[in-house]
Order: C-alpha cells, then sequence, then structure tokens
C-alpha cells in the first residue's frame, strides 16, 4: 500500500512538473523581453564580440619621427619600424613638441626621437640611444609599437656587432650575437590576439547575465499579473517545491542546451577562435555551469520584486563579475574579501574551466576543483530556490482568505 501511494505521489510530481515546464515555456514565447534575453541577446551580443575582435591583433599603429640625426642609421631603423606589420610611419616631425600635440590629437599613438648624435656614437664605437614615447591608454597599441622598436633595435644592433666582428666563420659571428640560444614557444594563444584571450570569457559570461536577466524579467512578471502580488500562482500544482523548481529549471535549461552549444561550437569555429575542448569535457562542464546559473538565477528572482530592478542588477554586476573571474585580473592579486565573493558566482569557476577546456585542451580531471564546484554550487543554490520559493507560497496562502474576503 505504501509503495503504490508512493507510486502515485511520483507520478503526480512528474505530471505537475510536466505542467509548471509547459506554463513556463508558454510564459517565455509570449513574454517578448523573456524571449529577447534568453534568445536574442545570446546570439547576437558574442556575434558582434567576436566579430570586433576578429583581427585578434592591432596592426599599423601610427607613430611620429623627430629625426634630429639625418644619418643613414637612423633612416634605416625608421625604414624597418614602417616595414614591420605593426607599426606605420605616420608624421616626419621637426620637433617633439609638434610631436607632442600629434599625440595628444590622438592621430599617433607613439614618437621615436633620434638624437642628433645617434650616427656619431654608432660610428665611434659608443652606445647609441634611441627613445620611444607610446601612449599608454591603450595596452594594445603600446605593445605592438614597443614590440617593433624593441625587435629592430636587436636586429640593427646585431648588424652593427658582425660588422666589427673578426670571426673566420659563419658560425663564429652566430655565437657571437647570440651566445645563449633560446626558442619562444607561444602556447594555449598562439597568435596572441585579443579576441582568443577574451572571447571564451565573454562567452561564459553571456550565459549568466542573459539567465540572470530572463528569469528575473519573468518572476516579475509573475508578480504583476498575480492578484496576491506573490511569484508563485494560487494553484494545486504549485504546491511542492521540488516540482515548481525543477519544472522551471527544466524550462531554462532545454533553452540553454541549445544556446550553449551554439556560444561554445559554432560562434568560435566561425570565426576561427581556438576550439580544443573535447565532447566529454565540454559536456560535463556546461551542464552543471547552466543548472547552477539557472537555480543561481532563481533565488536572485526572489529577491527582486521589480522588473526593471532585475535589468539594473545584472548589467551593473556584468563587468565586475568579469573581473573577479580572474581573467582580466590574476585570482592571486584579487583581495581575499572580493575572492571570497567570487566564490559564490558560478561565471568564476566556469569562465576558469572554460578557458582550461576550450583553450589548453583541458579535460575533466584537469579541471576537477571547477567541475565539483560547480556542481556544489548547483546543489546549493537548489536549497535556497526551495527555500525562497516556500516563503513565497506561505505567504500566497495566508493572504488569500484576506484577498477572497
Amino acid at each position: 500500500m505504501n509503495f503504490k501511494k508512493l507510486k502515485l505521489t511520483i507520478q503526480e510530481g512528474i505530471r505537475d512538473m510536466a505542467i509548471i515546464w509547459a506554463n513556463e515555456m508558454k510564459m517565455t514565447v509570449k513574454d517578448e523581453a523573456v524571449l529577447i534575453f534568453f534568445v536574442l541577446a545570446p546570439l547576437v551580443y558574442p556575434l558582434l564580440y567576436a566579430w570586433i575582435y576578429n583581427n585578434e591583433v592591432v596592426r599599423e599603429v601610427p607613430v611620429a619621427v623627430v629625426d634630429y640625426s639625418h644619418s643613414a642609421e637612423s633612416r634605416e631603423f625608421i625604414r624597418l619600424c614602417d616595414a614591420s606589420p605593426d607599426v606605420k610611419v605616420a608624421y616626419h616631425c621637426m620637433s617633439l613638441t609638434e610631436a607632442r600635440n600629434l599625440v595628444g590629437h590622438q592621430q599617433v599613438k607613439g614618437v621615436l626621437l633620434f638624437p642628433s648624435d645617434f650616427d656619431t656614437n654608432i660610428n665611434r664605437g659608443d652606445q647609441a640611444h634611441v627613445s620611444l614615447f607610446c601612449d599608454m591608454s591603450l595596452m594594445l597599441t603600446y605593445k605592438a609599437i614597443f614590440q617593433t622598436v624593441q625587435t629592430v633595435s636587436s636586429k640593427m644592433g646585431s648588424e652593427i656587432q658582425l660588422s666589427r666582428n673578426s670571426g673566420f666563420t659563419d658560425r663564429d659571428d652566430e655565437v657571437t650575437v647570440r651566445p645563449l640560444e633560446y626558442d619562444e614557444v607561444p602556447i594555449f594563444n598562439p597568435s596572441g590576439g585579443y579576441g582568443s584571450f577574451l572571447l571564451p570569457a565573454v562567452l561564459i559570461l553571456v550565459i549568466q547575465q542573459t539567465l540572470l536577466l530572463g528569469i528575473g524579467l519573468a518572476a516579475g512578471t509573475s508578480r504583476e499579473n498575480n492578484r496576491y502580488g506573490e511569484l508563485i500562482p494560487i494553484d494545486r500544482h504549485y504546491r511542492g517545491l521540488f516540482r515548481i523548481v525543477m519544472g522551471k529549471a527544466l524550462c531554462y535549461f532545454m533553452i540553454y542546451a541549445l544556446v550553449a552549444s551554439y556560444l561554445t561550437l559554432i560562434l568560435p569555429k566561425l570565426f576561427h577562435f581556438p576550439l580544443l575542448s573535447s565532447p566529454q569535457a565540454l559536456l560535463g562542464l556546461l551542464v552543471p555551469y547552466i543548472l547552477s546559473c539557472i537555480f543561481f538565477g532563481i533565488t536572485l528572482s526572489c529577491l527582486v520584486r521589480y522588473r526593471e530592478n532585475v535589468m539594473l542588477l545584472v548589467v551593473v554586476t556584468s563587468l565586475p563579475f568579469l573581473f573577479l573571474s580572474g581573467i582580466s585580473w590574476p585570482s592571486e592579486a584579487i583581495p581575499v574579501f572580493w575572492k571570497g565573493v567570487s566564490w559564490l558566482l558560478p561565471s568564476t569557476f566556469g569562465v576558469k574551466g572554460f578557458v582550461a577546456v576550450n583553450s589548453m585542451g583541458a579535460t575533466l580531471q584537469d579541471i576537477s576543483t571547477e567541475y565539483f564546484a560547480l556542481w556544489a554550487q548547483s546543489l546549493i543554490y537548489f536549497f535556497t530556490s526551495c527555500l525562497f520559493y516556500k516563503v513565497q507560497i506561505d505567504r500566497a496562502i495566508r493572504q488569500q482568505p484576506v484577498a477572497e474576503a
């Protein structure tokens, strides 16, 4: 008898959960704002990001040249800089003041200054100097100019050293110029591109933020449409905590299973970004990440009463969440308090895990910390969702007789 009653209870729970799922899916389709954040934003927003950063690195950064030397050596230095893919000699100035004005008007991003004794020092065997002034407001342009000037300086220095070398063979010259040989092998981001560095973090953060927005807007709509002003309708299908949370979560999970597949598989391949993840590792990471984001969103939706508040909260926190993920700024350098706050966010572990899986080819064993942390967050936020829904249901039941009277 007890087994029969348990079977009926399970069947009723599954039926109610299916009804809640269907109601939530209908509400999502009918609500234009929720549909925009669940479908349109994840499709278009990352596409725009990927398109903007598809060049990966900056090219032809304009610089100004102030040449007081007017020598063959300075002209050779300028020619080599201009021939590089990253730097373009846009202006030749008569004075440093003129070049400074060009930087102030953002017409150039750097200034090369050759002193009058540049060639004299070289021909005399003394050390010559080249001054480089860079606009540090944009690190990408600074990096392009600095590395180009450094490479040209090293190349010309080697040639000058070889011209004065008394070695008898080419091997002697090679050892003189490079007594210590080294191999530079860039890993995980061979192109050094900004898009390959930033896009994986943005894709994972988009999943979290759009889920928070959509779930919060859906909860706000439910409150506005319910005459008792509560999140939970007064309906027998909505009396069980487990069926309520799982019914809603199933709706959101089905939608974001497709969205996440697009963001993590199609988009990187479309724009030729690194894609080293194995199906097992990617699936193993995304399932707990999406679930933790869903339950985190449901928990927050119970704390926010109006639709407008959800948009303000999520938009304002998007940039801090990116910083706290440890991608744009090393997590080791984040203060202890904010590091503790970051552990409450699914995006912190999701971003680190996805970067390792997608850009480094890591397995689930390699990201075991992030993997188990996401499952722990899923369980914790599932129970907090049930707790807040219980409060909502009890409040709605208490208010029902008063409202009918």
